[in-house]
């Protein structure tokens, strides 16, 4: 299944629209996690653990989304948008939203 932020595909022509596609991820940080992150931050550098936990909850997100739009008969789902934001008490949690339109391409 293709998956892209454009609203189109280049010399692909869409034949249907079926509709608004999501999938969602919630993942709490870790104690250790941020102790290691917070010291990091203290004397520079990239915070590799927590960089891991976002890609993965974009790529789960984005499969969640792309198993939705196929389960409607969908080929592809253009103007995908990722969204970020912090949830639970002190944002404690990470959600992450991957929604885009589910369509047939030719």
């Amino acid at each position: 299944m293709l998956i892209t932020t454009t609203p189109q595909v280049e010399g692909k022509k869409i034949t249907r629209y079926i509709g608004l596609v999501s999938g969602e991820t919630i993942i709490g940080a870790n104690f250790f996690r941020d102790i290691f992150a917070g010291l990091r931050d203290i004397v520079g550098g990239r915070s590799g653990s927590y960089e891991k936990v976002l890609r993965e909850a974009k790529e789960t997100a984005v499969y969640e989304m792309q198993q939705y739009a196929a389960s409607l008969g969908a080929n592809a789902v253009v103007g995908v948008d990722l969204d970020y934001e912090t949830v639970g008490s002190g944002g404690s949690m990470l959600m992450v939203t991957a929604s885009g339109t589910a369509v047939v391409i030719e």
